[in-house]
């Protein structure tokens, strides 16, 4: 036997085997109400591959259809989108090109065929080829998933009220200032110059995540610039001051956690630390009054005490040590992953005495039930009011139905003494707990950042759900109404203002995960103070703050239905009219970088309860989509208060959650001994499997694009643009920069000169973006995952306008770990 006949076998061997496996594959994806292409394309491999054994020129001619048939089929069902028909036709196009090899198709061309069959075939099959090939570099192309569009010009000017104005330089707040709106006035870096940015300085905190810490070991701070000192956290709650023209360490405070991450340990994260301002610890502020309307109540209609946390806290360190003085001056609150509240000193990082007692702190754990270290803490920055400090924290997810309380509490500023608490589960009680009493146990928890409204006395608490997230049974009325809701609260009293709800009976884990951003727009030409909030689901919610009723409309619509026995489904699910809800997930949407792991990823759709979104959790398993890492998460979006619009990073990621039943409350269920118990669920009848909706390969089930940048009228709810962003240079094995729009978590920010910045695309990249059409400008490597929302400010010292971005990664994303921080600037004159 020749070569070329050895090669000819060999190559219809691989087309039988490859058909084979397709029609396999399409028969049970058929069953399972799927395409029927699989089935068909399986038989054309197998005539092709068997013609190919017997050296019939045949088997050209077959191949040729199996090449021109699915480049029709793949085109018809997804369009010219090129990273959707690869999959479609990589496997298809590379054995055809095999197979027309002169030395593999030579064994056929024998004298026996007609002219015709010896070389028609040959023609037909690489015709199809070619034509195939041109229609995926047309796709290649092709713009077919951006959205193309402008913003307005700025449409009126936005200065801060007095009383929350930040010196337009400067930086105070989590969201620079308390509304939260993450814009700057700042204008020296423009579309125009932007492209010329370069590190100005960076700084290493020393401070690196390992195998030892949890997998929730974050860098997700947003620092802060006041004066000429910037102010930021570790995943450690280790507090640093840096000399903002220069990056040299001013000073750094540790905290000496008494409690080493454990394995109830589920999160170490520092969001930020919040700025008091020059305010002396003898002073005595008046309190603030609002008329504040209250909302009509809503919705439907239990927990026990447990113990106390015992031992005093480890002294804390600081370098350099200085002596504390009476009047600390201006002052920065640290919340620590052991439960403590911090007052420090913004000149010297000393503790500040007084502030709950000598050493300056208050504890968190006080009145707390069901104490287990590491199962509380505030990742958050607190509030800050005239006189109070408003703390909220995060319980663990899906551990157990007994964790501690999600209380909300408010302490004087100056003294730490406890002034109010609002536990959603007992709501109307404000006034200070009792010593000796506890809060209830798993309630309904904020462990985002807040907003604050000194005008209207409110402050504006995004609520996540009652553990376990993905089953509501046994929940009350009161854990029913604020869950996944927001709630504002009268500053002074701690009493409900209003509550709008995002997610009725959330059973996906659809926390309000994002910080309302507070904007006036002028709507019919009126002034409405309206509040801005992102969602997991993908909607943006604008109401007025006020009131809580909606600015831009939200309707309720009917939700699917047919949950687990035990628990049941809302009937409906509010959608508002500026949404970036994608479209529902199909068969055809099913990716892989092959036809074989589409078609896996095919059958495991069918396979799968999916009726759209909030498809409740099932034993069967179901796709939850946005998934609960969510279309925005706690990055928010930034609001420019000038032109009226929204700026964000919506992510489209599909998640699967399955409830596995529980026999007992103790036993494990889907974690192994030794591991961290989140998702077991104890108390609560089943556990949980969830995570990404993946193929074999560790790929998305889903096609791409799976993250954008867009932008919004907050006006009218008009999405005005939205684009493919981020590559997948830091997600594939090979390093290569296909920009196809990659998953991100962290926000945005947006400044007065029309510039955007973003770093939390899951590349390793700080962006900017043109604000008026959402095209990237500028782009920078970082030297680790960029998972945190940027700020901006300008340096008293050299009036450059600074941009800073934090690079340490994300543990639950897996991005590379790091300690940079870096600031860019336009070159010295």
């Amino acid at each position: 036997m020749s070569l070329s006949q050895i090669l000819c076998r060999v190559t219809g061997g691989v087309l039988a085997l490859i058909g084979l496996l397709l029609l396999a594959g399409g028969i049970w994806l058929a069953v399972s109400g799927g395409t029927l292409y699989y089935i068909i394309a399986g038989i054309g491999f197998l005539v092709s591959g068997a013609l190919a054994w017997r050296f019939d020129p045949a088997a050209l001619w077959a191949y040729a259809l199996v090449v021109a048939g699915s480049m029709i089929w793949a085109v018809s069902e997804v369009g010219l989108d090129w990273w959707a028909l690869a999959p479609r036709g990589d496997v298809i196009v590379v054995m055809g090109v095999i197979l027309g090899l002169p030395f593999v198709f030579g064994a056929m061309l024998l004298p026996r065929w007609p002219v015709l069959g010896r070389q028609g075939g040959v023609i037909a099959l690489w015709g199809s080829i070619a034509v195939s090939v041109v229609v995926a570099v047309v796709a290649m192309f092709v713009p077919s998933n951006d959205l193309a569009g402008t913003a307005p010009a700025p449409r009126q000017s936005a200065e801060l009220p007095a009383s929350v104005a930040v010196p337009d330089g400067e930086w105070h707040s989590y969201g620079r200032s308390a509304y939260g709106q993450r814009f700057s006035p700042l204008k020296d870096i423009t579309p125009e110059n932007v492209d010329q940015l370069e590190v100005a300085w960076s700084y290493q905190t020393g401070e690196v995540r390992d195998g030892e810490d949890p997998g929730e070991t974050t860098y997700e701070v947003t620092p802060l610039m006041v004066g000429n000192s910037l102010y930021l956290c570790t995943p450690f709650q280790t507090v640093i001051a840096l000399d903002a023209t220069t990056g040299e360490e001013k000073w750094r405070f540790d905290p000496m956690l008494n409690q080493p991450p454990t394995e109830t340990t589920q999160h170490m994260t520092c969001r930020g630390v919040s700025y008091e301002g020059a305010i002396k610890r003898t002073a005595v502020s008046e309190p603030v009054s609002a008329t504040v309307p209250v909302a009509p109540e809503a919705g439907t209609d239990g927990a026990e005490p447990s113990t106390v946390l015992e031992g005093a806290a480890p002294e804390a360190s600081v370098t350099p040590v200085q002596t504390a003085s009476i009047d600390c001056g201006p002052r920065l609150f640290i919340p620590t992953s052991d439960g403590r509240l911090i007052a420090l000193s913004a000149e010297t990082g000393e503790i500040c005495p007084g502030f709950g007692g000598e050493d300056g702190t208050v504890d968190l754990w006080q009145n707390m039930p069901n104490v287990t270290p590491g199962a509380y803490y505030s990742t958050s920055p607190p509030v800050i009011t005239e006189d109070l400090i408003v703390v909220g924290g995060a319980v663990n997810d899906n551990v157990s139905t007994t964790e501690p309380s999600g209380v909300i509490r408010a302490f004087d500023l100056q003294t730490g003494e406890l002034v109010w608490n609002w536990d959603s589960l007992n709501p109307d009680e404000t006034a200070p707990i009792a010593d000796g009493e506890t809060y209830r146990e798993n309630s309904p928890n904020s462990w985002s950042v807040s907003s604050y409204d000194p005008e209207l006395g409110l402050i504006y608490i995004p609520m996540g759900n009652q553990p376990p997230d993905q089953f509501g049974g046994n929940r009350d009325a009161n854990a029913e109404k604020y869950s996944a809701s927001i709630v504002a609260l009268n500053a002074e009293t701690g009493a409900v203002a209003w509550v709008f709800q995002g997610v009725h009976h959330d059973l996906w884990d659809m926390d309000m995960p994002a910080q309302p951003s507070l904007i006036d727009l002028t709507i019919n030409g009126e002034t409405v103070p309206s509040l801005v909030v992102a969602t997991k689901q993908g909607e943006i919610f604008v109401l007025d703050r006020r009131s809580g009723e909606p600015v831009v409309p939200v309707t309720e619509v009917a939700a699917p239905q047919g949950a687990v026995e035990g628990d049941y489904t809302a009937p409906t699910q509010p959608v508002s009219n500026l949404s970036f809800l994608p479209e529902p997930l199909t068969g055809a949407k099913m990716w892989g970088v092959s036809m074989f792991d589409q078609l896996y990823c095919r059958i495991q759709f069918h396979s799968l309860r999916y009726e759209g979104r909030y498809t409740p959790p099932s034993e069967q398993g179901t796709i939850v989509y946005p998934g609960n890492f969510g279309a925005f998460n706690w990055g928010a979006v930034a609001v420019d208060p000038e032109r009226q619009i929204m700026f964000g990073m919506p992510v489209y990621m599909a998640f699967t959650s399955q409830l596995i039943p529980r026999e007992n409350e103790e036993q494990r269920v889907v974690t192994e001994e030794g591991a961290p118990a989140f998702n077991e669920n104890y108390g609560a009848p089943y556990a949980a499997k969830m995570g990404v909706f993946l193929s074999p390969l560790g790929l998305p089930c889903q096609q791409p694009p799976w993250g954008y940048v867009a932008a919004a009228d907050l006006t009218t709810g008009e999405t005005l643009y939205k684009h493919v962003n981020g590559t997948v240079q830091d997600l594939s094995p090979i390093p290569l920069p296909f920009k196809m729009g990659v998953p991100g978590i962290g926000g945005p920010i947006m400044t007065a000169g029309g510039v955007a910045f973003l770093s939390g695309t899951m590349d390793y990249y700080a962006r900017a973006y043109d604000v008026t059409t959402g095209r990237q400008l500028w782009e920078s490597r970082l030297p680790a995952g960029g998972q945190a929302t940027p700020m901006t400010y300008r340096s008293p010292e050299d009036g450059r306008q600074y941009v800073v971005v934090v690079a340490g990664g994300h543990g639950s994303t897996g991005t590379k770990a790091g300690d940079s921080i870096i600031a860019y600037a336009l070159p010295e004159n």
